[in-house]
């Protein structure tokens, strides 16, 4: 990290939807892959447009998705969000930095450590999880560094637009922080 540069975390705002969902569109299919998308599986723009709108809107006790904004010197330049939310318990974290020259600098530890709090607070979190394909090393060192323990590898279908794949499941407990 460059010493002038201000991070900054916020929860996700309606101008943000079409950054992210920019992110998820101009990405390129190799890119998507070693995410561990299912290409055939991507929502179109309405769908993503809906999804996200409806989950801002909800109070925390009935959102199904919770969204953090990073921002590098004021500029949006990615996201962390959480789903299978567990009021009060527990939730499924996923982090992206949405610009090729932004990743590989060390943000994503800091961005995520400045997103726990938001989790923990507004959805009373016991615990967050992440699931990160285990071919993908990016999110596997990020989330190590940012203090979760790695529990397991195995192979699921994380999410509903991934294909069936090897994941390395990390965790992190409100007491940890």
């Amino acid at each position: 990290l460059k010493n002038m540069q201000q991070l900054t975390v916020r929860e996700i705002k309606e101008t943000d939807i079409e950054l992210i969902i920019q992110y998820w569109l101009s990405a390129s299919d190799d890119y998507l892959t070693s995410l561990g998308v299912d290409l055939a599986m991507m929502p179109s723009v309405t769908d993503w447009q809906r999804m996200l709108a409806s989950q801002i809107e909800l109070p925390y006790q009935e959102k199904q998705s919770y969204c953090t904004i990073w921002e590098l010197d004021g500029k949006p330049i990615g996201h962390s969000n959480v789903n299978k939310i567990i009021f009060g318990e527990e939730a499924s974290m996923h982090l992206h930095i949405w610009y090729a020259e932004e990743r590989r600098m060390g943000l994503g530890v800091a961005f995520i450590k400045r997103s726990l709090p938001f989790f923990f607070k507004n959805l009373q979190l016991l615990k967050v999880y992440s699931e990160p394909f285990a071919l993908n090393d990016a999110p596997n060192k990020t989330l190590a560094k940012a203090g979760f323990h790695f529990i397991k590898e195995y192979t699921t279908v994380p999410g509903s637009i991934n294909f069936e794949q090897p994941v390395k499941r990390w965790e992190i407990k409100a007491a940890d922080q």
